[in-house]
């Protein structure tokens, strides 16, 4: 089961395309450069102290302090491009690419903290430090892309006889700069220069707007009035309301009559388990009105205006720097290249998604008609009767298997089978700091040997986005010295009562698999260059090692022991395992169509060019065009879609989810024919060749030497059930 909905990475701060995430090791700032640029050391921006390389400062932290600290972060970044590019001694590799490979360490470190703070702590003074810092940020990195001496020694390079002698990785990586710098407008006139940076600058603030709208939205709640309002809801669910109800008047300052007893919070892991089981239909509706709307509320947060904006300034952009739309832009430097190829595969799925889509409300109506409901399916019914479906037809309760799915014995259950697979050993550690006191952290080893920190951020609170995302607070690398990774997984489940373990869905458990691969890609990374180290791979392909190892929840080892009853601790049936797996492809047109509803919206936006779009219109004339069915909406609407407005990372590459689950389906039925997903000569080849070398090759030829040929795109459509045209 593929999770498409997650918020990945990090999209706070755009990643300085000159300044990859940085170590403390090895750096170029010095005590005397620091002086060279008339500026001070900071404790937000020097190296980090501590065990294993240094660890992030979480305690020394103060808000107030972060916009001073930009400003030094800045001029130490700045002095040392300008040491870079008026090197007097001619270009080399290593003068000019390496040396740009270690500048900004210092501004990289004090992005990993901020970062942080406005995904994880966006609270108090935060929200306005970032809409200060986002332009700044933008402005900076356009002053390097534009730097014109710095990109004729970086051309140099490129064009050089040297450029033959390097090894692949090295070719590949002066490659990547030298087309990064094209691509962010080296080669333009001042005026276009001039204009660029502009637009940029003011897509940055607007990103930031609208990042701050929908994590208004997302603080709203819906009240339970009364006990009705939990019919159908199991235990420990209602528990958890109970907790955010709590929560929720302890923020607000309610007490007595006026603090509700239970809410529902604004985020997916709650309004999911609420429409799935409540029997109240009314609550339901508002539950999912509530959620949906977000960014959509005609008020003082909504995002339609923004959203128009941005669209125009992307397309402006594009034409500036010679593109035909945002899209083409976007999809060049990524596996799949072109706009077309992506919708051709979407193309491929979506007519058969559309029609089980029809098939499975069928199935529905036909339960509500027969218990006298005497309603038409809406969205906000789905869940709820495509439960009674999957009961009737796989006698599958999910509601049986939550007290199976204990977050903390699912998490160990992702360590053990990372330690089967990549010889991995995770010893929790508390002589680090944190930034709240929900974090716990753990060392990862592999033969005694020291590979990296993980950090664990499970809790949903005021101030945190809602989703799940990896997130990298330092890459690897290896030029001067080893330096290893430190990641980080974040969630938002809900605490129940104290001391009781927190029960998840069987798709929060799926999603807690997909981060944990991220942090996996990032901790097996194994190469020089930290632009080319980790998840910093295409768009479209850094999706297939976190949805490969969704994989690994379903297999027999994991589920018969670390799926234990929370009060018996006895392991899942065997039975229930067996339906688990019998209904593996149920409800496939649902999810399907809803993210694909998505993928779709989002490439249309960005492909209609120069044009003014009103957002809501577009997005409602566009997808009653495509055939949407009436009874589901897009996984993430436009005003809330926060992978393509809140930065540009995922700007029309929301099809990547789909595009890199055709190379899982592929790879994973390597592990199925070999009849278990622990094969080790297997794991080593996925480890050689996909999870260690990052950007090192180009990803189709890694597949390639890990399947044994070029993907072969039916098996997405095996794996999600749907009728497959052979060739």
């Amino acid at each position: 089961m593929t999770r498409t909905n997650l918020i990945c990475l990090s999209i706070a701060l755009v990643a300085l395309s000159c300044a990859p995430a940085r170590t403390i090791d090895g750096q170029v700032e010095t005590a005397a450069k620091a002086s060279e640029a008339n500026v001070h050391t900071h404790v937000l921006i020097d190296p980090w102290d501590g065990p294993w390389g240094g660890v992030p400062p979480w305690k020394s932290v103060k808000p107030e302090e972060f916009l001073p600290a930009f400003d030094i972060a800045f001029k130490m970044h700045n002095a040392e491009i300008e040491e870079i590019a008026n090197n007097p001694k001619p270009p080399t590799f290593e003068n000019t690419i390496v040396a740009l490979e270690q500048a900004g360490r210092a501004l990289d470190r004090l992005g990993t903290l901020f970062g942080v703070h406005s995904s994880n702590l966006n609270v108090g003074s935060i929200p306005d430090i970032e809409r200060a810092v986002a332009p700044q940020l933008s402005k900076h990195n356009d002053s390097i892309m534009q730097n014109a001496e710095l990109f004729e020694r970086v051309a140099t390079v490129y064009e050089s006889e040297e450029m033959k002698k390097l090894d692949t990785a090295q070719q590949r990586l002066v490659e990547d700069h030298y087309r990064n710098f094209v691509r962010q407008g080296a080669k333009l006139g001042a005026e276009e220069k001039a204009r660029l940076s502009e637009i940029n600058a003011t897509l940055a603030g607007l990103f930031t707007n609208f990042s701050q709208n929908v994590l208004a939205d997302e603080g709203l709640v819906t009240i339970i009035p009364d006990e009705s309002g939990l019919d159908g809801l199991p235990q420990s669910f209602v528990d958890s309301l109970a907790e955010a109800a709590r929560q929720y008047a302890g923020e607000n300052d309610l007490t007595g009559d006026d603090a509700p007893k239970w809410v529902v919070n604004n985020t997916r892991s709650s309004m999911e388990p609420y429409l799935t089981n409540a029997t109240n239909r009314e609550l339901r509706e508002q539950v999912w009105r509530t959620y949906y709307s977000r960014g959509d509320n005609g008020d003082d947060r909504d995002n339609n205006e923004i959203i128009s904006a941005i669209l125009k300034l992307r397309a402006e952009r594009a034409r500036l720097l010679g593109y035909e739309t945002h899209a083409h832009w976007r999809l060049e430097p990524q596996m799949a290249k072109t706009p077309d190829a992506t919708m051709q595969l979407m193309m491929q799925v979506w007519p058969k998604a559309v029609a089980r889509v029809h098939e499975e409300v069928t199935d529905m109506q036909k339960i509500a008609d027969e218990e006298g409901a005497n309603i038409t399916i809406e969205p906000w019914d789905y869940r709820f009767y495509a439960e009674k479906v999957r009961q009737a037809k796989y006698d599958l309760d999910f509601g049986k298997v939550k007290p199976y799915l204990q977050m903390e014995k699912l998490r160990e259950g992702m360590m053990w089978a990372a330690g089967e697979l990549y010889g991995f050993e995770f010893e929790q550690v508390t002589n680090v700091p944190v930034f709240h006191p929900d974090v716990r952290v753990w060392e990862v080893t592999r033969d005694g040997e020291h590979v990296g920190l993980w950090y664990f951020d499970p809790y949903a609170r005021r101030g945190k986005r809602s989703g799940a995302w990896m997130n990298a607070y330092r890459i690897q690398e290896n030029m001067a010295e080893p330096i290893t990774p430190i990641v980080s997984n974040n969630s938002n489940f809900v605490k129940g009562k104290p001391g009781e373990p927190v029960l998840i869905s069987w798709d929060d458990a799926v999603t807690m698999f997909h981060e944990f691969g991220h942090a996996l890609h990032g901790l097996c990374s194994d190469a020089n260059y930290p632009s080319q180290a980790g998840t910093r791979v295409a768009r479209d392909y850094v999706e297939f090692p976190s949805q490969l190892n969704e994989h690994w929840l379903s297999t027999p080892e994991i589920l018969e022991k670390y799926a234990v009853h929370y009060e018996t601790g006895e392991p899942m049936p065997q039975e229930l395992l067996d339906k688990i797996e019998n209904a593996a492809t149920f409800n496939q047109g649902f999810s399907t169509v809803e993210y694909l509803a998505s993928a779709l919206i989002d490439m249309k936006l960005h492909l209609d060019g120069n044009v003014t779009i009103d957002p809501d219109k577009f997005e409602r004339e566009t997808l009653a065009e495509m055939g949407m069915p009436d009874e589901i909406v897009m996984r993430h609407r436009t005003p809330h879609f926060s992978h393509i407005f809140a930065s540009d990372s995922y700007s029309a590459g929301y099809y990547s989810y789909l595009w890199s689950d055709a190379l899982t389906a592929d790879a994973a039925e390597v592990f199925e024919e070999a009849g278990t997903y622990y094969d080790k000569d297997i794991a080593k080849r996925l480890y050689d060749n996909i999870f260690s070398v990052g950007d090192t090759i180009d990803p189709a030829e890694g597949f390639r030497r890990f399947r044994g040929r070029d993907v072969d795109t039916r098996a997405l459509l095996r794996k999600r059930g749907f009728p497959v045209d052979e060739e």
